[in-house]
């Protein structure tokens, strides 16, 4: 289970930008009316992006919980890039959270399977009936001028196909724009099977 700590702050959004991106005149009394409508767009935009490429936008703290590692020589994280590892703790089946020592494990960045590694001779086992609890600093930074220009130019396009078509019912006039999907197909992690490729 994988939970956001906080989530992007307002005046991380770029509004302004999407105004001048939908061309939407300025200059006039009340035109800041369709501020929190333009910015659901843009959240949903960005949602969106990240569900898409399994990448954090703008940066956040994030919480991932396990009832046990697939891997204790390195476990893949759900999402990238982690900028660091702020805590990893055992949990009891009460909820009782004891912190493993951070010289038991270290970050092995990675744009799209970042890596938390043990530091010898494997991370830590869950409690019985517990889970382990990873807390992590996850996105390519606080500001929208961190992002790559193409994932900036992805978020814009499906923000304003939300916009334009905000009152749109049928699913092919919802479905994501080819120009966004084009845009974010190189940050779409590729995982490989012995049956083949996702």
């Amino acid at each position: 289970m994988l939970i956001e700590e906080n989530e992007i702050p307002l005046a991380a959004l770029p509004v302004e930008d999407f105004k001048a991106h939908l061309r939407l005149g300025t200059g006039f009394t009340g035109d800041n009316v369709q501020d929190a409508v333009l910015e659901s767009f843009l959240r949903a935009a960005m949602a969106a992006v990240e569900a898409r490429t399994s990448k954090v936008l703008l940066s956040r703290g994030m919480v991932w919980t396990r009832p046990a590692w697939r891997n204790r020589e390195g476990e893949v994280l759900p999402v990238g890039p982690v900028i660091a590892i702020t805590r990893v703790s055992r949990v009891d089946a009460e909820g009782a959270e004891v912190d493993v020592d951070t010289d038991r494990y270290r970050l092995e960045p990675d744009l799209s399977f970042p890596r938390l590694c043990p530091r010898g001779a494997g991370l830590p086992d869950a409690p019985t009936d517990g889970a382990i609890r990873v807390r992590f600093n996850a996105g390519f930074g606080p500001a929208w001028s961190d992002l790559p220009a193409d994932l900036r130019q992805a978020v814009m396009l499906l923000a304003a196909h939300y916009y334009e078509n905000r009152d749109a019912t049928g699913l092919g006039e919802g479905c994501m724009p080819f120009g966004v999907t084009s845009l974010l197909e190189r940050y779409r992690p590729l995982r490989v099977y012995a049956g083949g490729r996702e």
